[in-house]
C-alpha cells in the first residue's frame, strides 16, 4: 500500500534524489509494519467454536453475543479485522473513526467523528455506542477497539460544560506546551465517558477485550484506552495542568469551575469500581513500534540504524536542531555512527504558541522546518518528520520532508520560511519548497517518527 500520497513531488528532479526516495521507501515500510489489522489477524482466532485471543479463549455458546465498540484513528483496521474473522458471530457493533476514512464495514456501524477537536459528529457517535452498552448482558463479550484520537471522537461532556466549551478547551490544551498525559487528565475530568466510565454500567460476569494501539509514551492504559479500563488520574492531576500552563484564566468559565469543584461523582473509575468485569488488556502496538520498524526497515535498505530515543518530549524545533547537530558530528568524524547511517527518534513533541499566532502547522513539520533552517547548503542529508496516523496537529499534512536546500526553494517561491517558523507557519513555507508531506488517513497511530539519513 502506498501511504505517501505526493511521492514523485517529493523525490523527482531534486537534490539527494536517492535520499529522498530511500527515506519515503522506509517510511513506507513502517507504516506497514505498524498496520494493527494485521496484528488483529494474528491473535485473535475462531477454534472450535471459541474466541480465542492471545492466550485467553471465550466459550461461544448459544447465547454468548459479541458486541463490537470503538473509536480513535487506528480503530477501523482493527474493526475490519475483526468482521473478517468473527463474520456473522457479531451481534452489534460500533466504532467511531477520523472523517476521511475510505473503507465500510458489513457488521459494524461506522461513524465519523471530527479531529482533533471535537464537534456534533463525535457526540451523534458516543451516544450509540453507550445506547449499545445498555444491551450487554452477564456472560456476553464486548471487544473494545479505542486508540489514539479517541478523546475528540468519542465525546459525552459532563453536564454544564458545552461541546463547544469542551471544543475551545481542547485547542487552547493542544497549543499550551502540554504532553499528551498532562492533556488528557483534563479532558478525561470534562467527560461522562473516560477514565473508565463508558464501562461502569455494564453488568458483572461480562467479558471485556480491550484491543488498543498505543501513542502515549510508556504505553499506559488509562492514557491508550482511557473510557475502557481504570484510571488512575485524578481532579488534582488536572488542577496542576491549570497550575503548571497558567490556564486558569484562558479555558471557558463553565470548564473552570468544574475542574476547581472536583465533583466526586464525576471522578474516574479505579480498579476496584470495574472489578465485576472480566477484562483482557492487549495493547496491539506499543508506541515505539515505528522506531522498532524502522531500525528493520533502515537496516534491509542498506543503512546502519542509531535509534537516538523513542521517547521525545519537548519543543519540536529544538529537536529539529538536535538532529542536524548530530549530521555535523556524523559527517565529521563519523560518530556515533558511520555513514550510510539511518537516525532514528520517536516520541510526542510538542509546538508552544503564544502571541496569538494564527498559522498552520504541526509538532513534525515544525521539527523538519527546524531542521531546515540548520542544515542550508548542507549536502548528503534528509530528515524527514512524520506523524504516523497521517495528519500533524490541525492540518492535512503528515509531516515535512527536507534536505540542504529547502529554504532556498522556499525563498524562490516568494515565502519567507525563517518568519514562518518563528510564526509557527510552517505548512506555509514546506508547500512553497514542496517538501510537505500528504497521506491522509494512515489506519494507525503510534507515536511520530522523526528519520535522517546521511549518505
Amino acid at each position: 500500500m502506498k501511504y505517501i500520497k505526493n511521492q514523485d513531488e517529493l523525490i523527482s528532479a531534486r537534490p539527494e534524489e536517492k535520499l529522498r526516495r530511500d527515506i519515503i521507501d522506509i517510511a513506507e515500510n513502517v507504516l506497514d509494519y505498524v498496520n494493527p489489522g494485521l496484528i488483529t489477524r494474528k491473535i485473535v482466532q475462531l477454534k472450535d467454536n471459541q474466541l480465542v485471543i492471545e492466550n485467553k479463549s471465550y466459550p461461544l455458546n448459544p447465547e454468548t453475543r459479541i458486541f463490537i465498540i470503538g473509536a480513535g484513528k487506528a480503530t477501523f483496521p482493527v474493526a475490519k479485522a475483526l468482521e473478517e474473522i468473527l463474520g456473522d458471530k457479531i451481534h452489534k457493533g460500533a466504532v467511531i473513526c477520523k472523517k476521511g476514512e475510505q473503507g465500510t464495514l458489513d457488521y459494524i456501524a461506522l461513524y465519523e467523528g471530527n479531529h482533533p477537536v471535537p464537534d456534533d459528529s463525535s457526540l451523534k457517535g458516543a451516544q450509540v455506542i453507550t445506547a449499545l452498552l445498555t444491551e450487554v448482558q452477564s456472560g456476553d463479550i464486548v471487544i473494545a477497539c479505542i486508540s489514539g484520537g479517541s478523546s475528540s471522537l468519542l465525546v459525552s461532556p459532563v453536564p454544564g460544560v458545552s461541546l463547544e466549551d469542551k471544543a475551545a478547551t481542547s485547542r487552547i490544551l493542544l497549543t499550551c506546551g502540554a504532553n499528551i498525559i498532562e492533556i488528557n487528565s483534563v479532558r478525561k475530568h470534562l467527560s461522562l465517558l473516560k477514565g473508565g466510565k463508558l464501562i461502569k454500567a455494564l453488568p458483572p460476569g461480562t467479558h471485556l477485550i480491550n484491543l488498543t494501539v498505543s501513542d502515549v509514551i510508556g504505553d499506559a492504559l488509562d492514557y491508550i484506552t482511557d473510557p475502557s479500563v481504570p484510571d488512575t488520574s485524578t481532579f488534582a492531576d488536572a488542577q496542576r495542568t491549570l497550575d503548571k500552563y497558567h490556564l486558569w484564566d484562558k479555558l471557558p468559565h463553565s470548564v473552570v469551575e468544574h475542574i476547581r469543584k472536583a465533583d466526586p461523582q464525576f471522578e474516574t473509575m479505579r480498579e476496584s469500581d470495574l472489578a465485576h468485569l472480566d477484562r483482557q488488556d492487549i495493547v496491539l502496538l506499543p508506541a515505539d513500534a515505528a522506531c522498532q520498524g524502522a531500525i528493520l526497515a533502515a537496516s534491509q535498505a542498506g543503512y546502519t540504524p542509531l535509534l537516538l530515543s523513542n521517547c521525545f518530549e519537548g519543543e519540536s524545533s529544538a529537536l529539529g536542531r538536535n538532529f542536524v547537530a548530530i549530521a555535523k558530528q556524523i559527517l565529521q568524524d563519523g560518530h556515533p555512527v558511520s555513514r550510510p547511517c539511518c537516525v532514528i527518534g520517536g516520541g510526542e513533541t510538542t509546538v508552544f504558541i503564544s502571541g496569538g499566532f494564527k498559522g498552520e502547522g504541526g509538532p513534525n513539520q515544525e521539527f523538519a522546518l527546524s531542521a531546515a533552517a540548520d542544515m542550508q547548503g548542507m549536502k548528503g542529508v534528509v530528515v524527514l518528520g512524520l506523524d504516523t496516523d497521517g495528519t500533524d496537529g490541525p492540518t492535512p499534512y503528515a509531516g515535512g520532508l527536507v534536505d540542504g536546500y529547502t529554504f532556498e526553494r522556499a525563498s524562490h517561491n516568494q515565502c519567507l520560511p525563517a518568519d514562518c517558523l518563528k510564526n509557527h507557519d510552517v505548512s506555509q513555507a514546506l508547500i512553497a519548497a514542496k517538501d510537505i508531506v500528504v497521506s491522509g488517513n494512515t489506519g494507525t497511530n503510534v507515536n511520530d517518527l522523526k528519520l535522517m539519513l546521511i549518505q
